[in-house]
Parts: structure tokens; C-alpha cells; sequence
């Protein structure tokens, strides 16, 4: 390939990526009446260790940002870019976060409300609407839009898919380094095979979800 057709190819791409982030404000756009639109995801649902992490977002009207997608769909490389860029470009970024302990005590569907509702608490700007990856947040005075399979939908959400993935990513990380077992930094949490086999030797940590490990130990 020539140096021209490589930068043909460049260009073409761009401009496909322009144009699906174009799709990707369309409720941002449906919603301009709004002065402050607030994304909302939430990541660790489904693991048997670690915290679950909500993130809230608040984009900038004009946002420029590229590749935006669903947290899962990036590479690590890519979401920690787009990290980076939210966290210095957004209007305000709020985080929450539940422990396994609180998993356990009233489940994790509301440890996830929970946490959400703290990561709204956490922005330094108010919003005015809530765009949810899927649900309807019980316990909050704000105008909430529910888009199924939202962090693939809409910028916002996208951006706070990112930011709680990133974040929870870098706890297991840490919790690695205090019980390497398990694997964490490799598994985040996650049923894998070697998750389950150390489990299985060598029991719960005090990070693992009680109610999710049953049948396991």
C-alpha cells in the first residue's frame, strides 16, 4: 500500500468515525433543551469480588470527543485514553461505589441504585436530565431517559461507561497486589477458571461477594 493510499484509508476511517459519533449525540441532540446532561453506567455487576462502580457524566454541549462506545468494546489501551480526555474535558464527573459487604446486605441491584445515586451526589454541577444505560434510578428528583444498551447509544453514557470501568479496572489492580491467588488484575472479579479454582483452595477474601460464591466453597 503507498503512503497515499494509507492516508486515504486514514481519512476514510476518520470520517466513518465522525459520523457513527454523530449518531452517538443523538439524544444528547434530542435533549438540547437541557442545560446539563448527565450519563450514567455502572460496571461489576456480575463479579464475584470487588465493588460495584457507577460513574456520572456530564459532557460539554460542544464535545468533540471520538470513539466513544460501551466500556467493553475498547481496548484497555483505548479506554484509558478516553479516560484521560473525559476527565480533563467534562463539565463534571461524579463516581460512586458499593462494597461487597453492602452487595451482600440488600443485593446487588440496589447497591447499584445506591451507588449511582452517590455518583449524581458527587458531581460539582448539577444536572438537569439523567440519561440511564437501562434503568430508572429510584430516589432521585431528576428527569431520567432509560436507552437500553445505552453505553453503546449515547455519548454520555458511553463516557461514564468508561470512566466507572476504568476506575473499578485500577482497584483490582490493587487488590492483586493483596491477594495475587486470585488473579484479579487479570480476571477484575470475574468468575474465570483460575478465579474459581483459588477460590476453592484458599476461600474467600474479604473482597469477595458472599451471595455470589455459594457455589463455589
Amino acid at each position: 500500500m503507498t503512503k497515499e493510499e494509507r492516508q486515504a484509508k486514514a481519512a476514510a476511517a476518520l470520517e466513518k468515525e465522525k459520523a457513527r459519533m454523530y449518531e452517538m449525540f443523538k439524544y444528547e441532540r434530542e435533549y438540547a433543551m437541557y442545560l446539563n446532561i448527565c450519563g450514567i453506567d455502572e460496571v461489576g455487576r456480575g463479579p464475584l469480588a470487588g465493588p460495584v462502580v457507577a460513574g456520572a457524566v456530564i459532557l460539554k454541549k460542544d464535545c468533540s470527543l471520538l470513539y466513544l462506545n460501551d466500556s467493553k468494546k475498547l481496548s484497555e489501551k483505548k479506554r484509558e485514553e478516553l479516560y484521560d480526555r473525559i476527565m480533563e474535558d467534562a463539565v463534571s464527573v461524579g463516581l460512586g461505589f458499593n462494597s461487597p459487604e453492602r452487595i451482600d446486605e440488600i443485593n446487588i441491584l440496589q447497591a447499584t441504585y445506591e451507588a449511582m445515586r452517590q455518583a449524581v451526589s458527587k458531581l460539582s454541577v448539577p444536572p438537569d436530565l439523567l440519561l440511564n444505560d437501562a434503568v430508572t434510578i429510584p430516589g432521585i428528583d431528576i428527569r431520567q431517559v432509560p436507552i437500553i444498551k445505552g453505553d453503546a447509544k449515547s455519548a454520555s453514557i458511553a463516557a461514564a461507561s468508561i470512566v466507572a470501568k476504568v476506575t473499578r479496572d485500577r482497584m483490582m489492580v490493587e487488590y492483586d497486589e493483596v491477594y495475587p491467588e486470585y488473579a484479579f488484575a487479570a480476571n477484575k472479579g470475574y468468575g474465570t477458571k483460575v478465579h474459581i479454582e483459588a477460590l476453592k483452595k484458599y476461600g474467600p477474601t474479604p473482597i469477595h461477594r458472599r451471595s455470589f460464591i455459594g457455589n463455589f466453597i
